[in-house]
């Protein structure tokens, strides 16, 4: 059975900003072998574009959260996060918890990577 390499690849878009979507999709119609999929058809791959500056709606974190998310993205420990924020390891814990809980994370590094795909934080 022979693969055939000149098959058309679907592509989708999801893009926040309408005039970007415009031009990538003008850019994208005119490489050969590539076709934009019609709204509801299933796509082989999907670009997707979030304005990270911007937290999903369904992602209601508070800003002492969002400060504990940026420094558990840079890798700091409970007690480096509760020294930098000046509050306590207690509290850090429960923040992290409550991020766990809203990201639907099993830990740190899955939260972090959950709020980056979802575009809460930039790495």
């Amino acid at each position: 059975m022979s693969e055939d390499r000149t098959a058309e690849i679907v592509l989708s878009l999801e893009i926040d900003d309408a005039a970007l979507a415009d031009r990538l999709a003008a850019l994208l119609g005119n490489v050969a072998g590539l076709r934009l999929a019609a709204p509801g058809e299933h796509a082989a791959a999907t670009i997707i574009a979030r304005d990270p500056r911007i937290s999903p709606a369904d992602i209601a974190l508070t800003q002492r959260e969002l400060d504990v998310l940026a420094l558990m993205a840079e890798g700091a420990s409970n007690k480096m996060i509760a020294r930098q924020l000046g509050i306590s390891v207690h509290t850090v814990k429960f923040h992290v918890g409550s991020l766990l809980d809203k990201l639907d994370a099993t830990g740190r590094t899955d939260a972090v990577a959950h709020a980056a795909r979802r575009g809460v934080i930039e790495l």
